[in-house]
């Protein structure tokens, strides 16, 4: 495996420098942040090993986050789950797409028909209180002879830690690589999505809250809410993580799909009816992720969200 290219761009040194108890350090071909001695999360660089000697290698993924952790230590999200192996902690593929008059889909790796590559490691930093990372991806579209690069992605990841909760910031720009658009027609399900911690697996362990109120799941899948609470039990104890959808996003607030059985979320733009990135017209999604135990706090999550749309 190759290692992780990547560049510290912080007063011209090549070590981590801690932000706080805040900072960010390579381990192999991940990212790793952390609060002190506790780990936050980890982002998977170059495509990582199998958990599992069964899974194909057609599934071999770069480029997503691949853990996350309350500050308790409880791990809220899943990697290469059983019943859904090409799902992955935070990632941000499309699923039904149109290009050059080819249907590449970027999320559902087993068709063999488009798949999301790792580039490079822009940038890693650690300032006033806060650890990231900058990396950029590629869409690949393995419909067409030979293979070609559909879209460019950049993501911008900024981590904090306050009030007994992590807080990720996410800004995901993407770009086309040719002069041809990615055409998104209208779908259930692409875009930013969360695969939680298997525990949560079945209809009745997965536990939500909306904005609005919701907590029926399959009210929620649909709905379109500035923030969404996603969380069950993780050794006998609550925890969850909060999704905020910034309000400059297109279509924002987005809507939500919920998948009825398992443990996964999505906002999914596309919902609303078919949209293109178009040459030259940058798309750029924002998102906040608040990780936390415990049960959710509705009122000082509508605080959260009343900050984070104040966020230029």
């Amino acid at each position: 495996m190759k290692p992780l290219s990547f560049l510290v761009v912080l007063a011209a040194t090549v070590l981590p420098v801690a932000a706080e108890n805040v900072s960010a350090a390579l381990d192999g071909d991940q990212v790793v942040i952390v609060a002190g001695d506790k780990e936050i999360l980890r982002y998977q660089g170059e495509a990582g090993e199998f958990p599992r000697p069964d899974i194909k290698e057609i599934y071999r993924r770069g480029g997503y986050i691949q853990s996350i952790h309350t500050p308790s230590g409880k791990l809220v999200t899943d990697d290469f789950p059983p019943n859904h192996i090409h799902h992955h902690g935070v990632w941000s593929p499309w699923t039904h797409t149109e290009f050059e008059g080819r249907t590449p889909d970027f999320w559902n790796m087993g068709d063999g028909k488009g798949r999301v590559e790792f580039v490079k490691m822009d940038q890693m930093w650690s300032k006033d209180g806060r650890a990231g990372f900058k990396a950029s991806h590629r869409f690949i579209d393995m419909m067409a002879k030979p293979e070609k690069v559909a879209l460019l992605e950049t993501w911008e990841v900024a981590v904090s830690s306050a009030d007994k909760r992590y807080v990720i910031d996410m800004t995901i720009t993407q770009t086309c690589a040719t002069d041809s658009p990615l055409k998104l027609p209208e779908y259930h399900y692409g875009g930013l999505g969360l695969r939680g911690n298997r525990a949560w697996d079945g209809a009745e362990n997965l536990k939500c809250l909306t904005a609005s109120g919701l907590t029926d799941r399959l009210k929620v899948n649909t709905a379109k809410e500035p923030w969404c609470w996603v969380g069950g039990k993780v050794d006998g104890e609550t925890c969850g993580v909060a999704i905020l959808c910034h309000p400059s996003n297109f279509r924002a607030p987005q809507p939500i799909r919920v998948h009825p059985t398992e443990p996964f979320f999505c906002y999914a733009p596309q919902q609303g009816g078919d949209m293109a990135i178009e040459p030259g017209k940058p798309y750029v999604a924002r998102y906040r992720l608040i990780v936390a135990d415990g049960e959710p706090d509705a009122e000082a999550l509508k605080k959260a969200a009343t900050e984070y749309a104040a966020v230029k």
